[in-house]
């Protein structure tokens, strides 16, 4: 990681702190800590079970995906490298945006492949985990308003799905039509940068526009392989909606641990409209999906809880899907060495 991605990762962090930092201080510490000493042990301990079963949903989605660009790997190290895949976005700013170059290095180095088909690999599997999310959360918000009033935020979160359920298959459908113009925009563009760079820092990084031309030509193809593959398909879709699941597993558990349950069909919206958060410039969505959670879980009608429980059990929540692919992930990273990236 160079100087200017640390700087890029620090602020994002700042960002972090300060965010959760009002969050505490508008709950307050004394409350949240009362919260967090109720968790009960033995459900926490099932939270981190679920959290695992989410990363091994994905990692087989992943598995499958490289299978079908013609990629054998088994499902342990499918798992490991979607561990890997976790990290780098939990510690670069937006998300999957910025983890993606590197999860496609070590998915290369992993799957013995090309950097463009791990990055197709990645890129497909980051998009078909948008599907099920968006359609749960559909189908939670219709059958929560069916139980209680349609309350402005309800309304707002509703209203965010919709429009990214809409604008996301827009904006690929346009994108895919115009691919052609598209590569030929990457290459113009990308070939006087890699060559600026490769002239100031000690580097050789430069590629001719029709080099990169090949590659991103490349990465359309694959994408394509995984598209027209109805198994495949099928396959990775059922694994990610069964992640998706564990995660709202792992959030309702929390609520449990600390003696607050809540109703399962909440979080079938709560969870997606959260994960929209990561987003944000702050390193993998941390602070800002914080934020959305308990802002949603404390104000719909119906939950009957507070500040102080929500963010206890948001706290539990996020201590497990953050900090687990971190410290798995982060040991992958380590072995397999991709931090020339």
């Amino acid at each position: 990681m160079n100087g200017a991605q640390l700087r890029t990762t620090a602020l994002g962090f700042l960002g972090t702190f300060a965010i959760l930092g009002l969050l505490l201080y508008f709950v307050g510490v004394e409350d949240l800590l009362r919260e967090l000493r109720q968790a009960d042990p033995e459900t926490v301990a099932l939270l981190v079970a679920a959290t695992l079963g989410w990363l091994a949903a994905w990692g087989y989605g992943l598995r499958t995906v490289l299978h079908v660009l013609g990629s054998d790997i088994s499902f342990a190290k499918s798992f490991f490298v979607l561990n890997g895949a976790m990290f780098s976005n939990n510690i670069t700013p937006f998300g999957q945006a910025g983890g993606e170059p590197v999860t496609a290095l070590l998915i290369s180095k992993v799957a013995d492949t090309e950097y463009e088909r791990g990055l197709a690999a990645i890129a497909s599997v980051d998009s078909l985990n948008f599907v099920p999310s968006i359609t749960l959360s559909l189908l939670g918000a219709g059958f929560y308003a069916t139980q209680t009033s349609f309350g402005r935020r309800l309304r707002i979160a509703t209203a965010a799905i919709v429009g990214l359920s809409v604008a996301v298959p827009v904006a690929a459908f346009f994108g895919w039509r115009h691919r052609s113009a598209l590569r030929r925009t990457v290459a113009r563009v990308l070939a006087p940068a890699l060559e600026w760079v490769s002239r100031v820092l000690p580097v050789d990084v430069a590629l001719s526009p029709e080099k990169i031309e090949h590659r991103v030509s490349e990465f359309f193809d694959s994408i394509e392989r995984v598209a027209t593959n109805r198994r495949g398909l099928a396959l990775t879709l059922g694994a990610s909606t069964l992640g998706w699941v564990f995660q709202m597993i792992a959030l309702w558990l929390a609520f449990v641990a600390i003696g607050s349950p809540i109703p399962f069909d909440v979080l079938l919206f709560v969870v997606p409209v959260g994960a929209i958060a990561g987003v944000t410039p702050l390193p993998g969505g941390a602070g800002g999906i914080e934020a959305v959670l308990v802002t949603l879980l404390s104000s719909l009608p119906g939950i009957g809880v507070g500040w102080e429980t929500a963010f206890a059990a948001v706290i539990l929540f996020r201590g497990a899907i953050y900090w687990v692919p971190i410290g798995i992930g982060g040991a992958v990273v380590s072995v397999v060495g991709v931090d020339s990236v």
